[in-house]
């Protein structure tokens, strides 16, 4: 348990999209495909807008349901990390 809490730090530095991504599987399905009323990310070739969209749920500019508390649990890192993991081809 002690590696597994000492690693823990070295994931939020290197802010890996892929890791990240897990999190946003639940709504966004998967490869982020959406559906259901839920917006596709995959593909989502524009990391400024990505983050644009993130940065305005996380300061609640922007209407919606759980967005605004869910970005609040990410730091600019890794916000930017999840943008560079969405804009890749799937």
């Amino acid at each position: 348990m002690v590696l597994l809490l000492a690693g823990s730090p070295a994931i939020a530095e290197t802010a890996d999209g892929a890791l990240l991504a897990g999190a946003c599987q639940g709504c966004h399905g998967v490869s982020g495909e959406g559906g259901h009323g839920i917006p596709s990310i995959r593909q989502m070739h524009d990391r400024q807008q990505f983050v644009a969209l993130m940065r305005a749920f996380r300061a609640n500019e922007r209407p919606n349901t759980v967005m605004g508390r869910i970005s609040r649990g990410y730091t600019d890192a890794e916000i930017a990390a999840l943008a560079a993991h969405f804009a890749k081809p799937q």
